[in-house]
């Protein structure tokens, strides 16, 4: 994978999480879901100009390291590492080709990682790589566009942003455009994978209890804009997240790339209806 793209936004891409979206869902939910992290160490990955690795820092994380495919958002991260004295690390890394870590992390987090993947066989090499980097039993968070967005649904703009088809569907699942309406708007292509492919690729890589999490508006965003102005993002929610757990190596059964993904029918939990097969609705 190229990390042009993002290359070309760098430091802006802080402007994202002003957005009314962001604000008052994404950042307070994701908190939220990976919840204490005083004394354990963190492997952030897609971590963009580090906003999520300088947070973690802040509420007592032992370590932080924030993975970026983009030098650009990695410098930008640096720099404001530079301001803020965090004692937060960034490298520049691949996470489909994710070098080996000497200790292993508590917790993985991952904000939007597996949009830009070229094929399912990346996805599945990405989470294989996730899976060796952290501790036995430790939790793997992501933050991720909800499978189950319908793309012809009303418009988000008014949380920030757009999202529209492009009438292409790959073995990942369909391709939008994603706008984030700052100043000026930046647009930029995903491929944001189906609830199947991220199931199995998870399970493949040896993660147990995947675990999809309805993302909900803060009460501040509630108090911001009224009850009412939330109504689509209720009814047609963009985004999700979902949590897992790394069963030790040995439960672990990695096969070939490009296989495809495996057709077992190990549960899945949703918080909202309980276990049912890995398969997408």
């Amino acid at each position: 994978m190229s990390g042009q793209l993002y290359d070309e936004i760098g430091e802006a891409f802080e402007g994202f999480k002003t957005l009314p979206l962001a604000r008052y869902a994404e950042v307070p939910g994701f908190l939220a879901l990976v919840g204490d992290v005083k004394g354990k160490s963190i492997l952030d990955l897609a971590s963009g100009t580090g906003f999520y690795s300088r947070e973690f820092k802040r509420r007592g994380a032992s370590h932080v390291l924030g993975v970026d495919i983009s030098s650009a958002m990695v410098d930008a991260a640096r720099a404001l590492e530079d301001r803020d004295r965090l004692s937060v690390h960034y490298e520049v890394g691949d996470v489909a080709e994710l070098r080996t870590f000497e200790q292993r992390f508590d917790i993985a987090v991952a904000v939007q990682l597996f949009n830009y993947a070229e094929d399912v066989a990346t996805i599945e090499r990405m989470c294989r790589n996730i899976h060796r980097s952290i501790a036995d039993g430790a939790e793997f968070f992501a933050f991720v566009q909800n499978p189950d967005f319908r793309l012809d649904g009303p418009s988000l703009a008014k949380y920030g942003f757009l999202c529209e088809s492009l009438g292409e569907e790959t073995e990942i699942g369909p391709r939008v455009r994603v706008t984030a309406l700052l100043e000026p708007p930046i647009s930029f292509v995903a491929n944001p994978p189906s609830r199947e492919v991220y199931e199995k690729s998870l399970q493949a890589a040896g993660f147990n209890e995947v675990t999809w999490v309805p993302l909900e508006v803060s009460a501040a965003g509630v108090r911001e804009y009224g009850k009412h102005f939330w109504d689509d993002h209720a009814a047609n929610p963009p985004l999700t997240m979902l949590r897992c757990r790394a069963s030790p190596r040995a439960a672990a059964r990695p096969r070939p790339a490009g296989d495809g993904p495996r057709s077992g029918t190990r549960p899945v939990t949703s918080r909202a209806g309980g276990s049912r097969p890995a398969s997408r609705r």
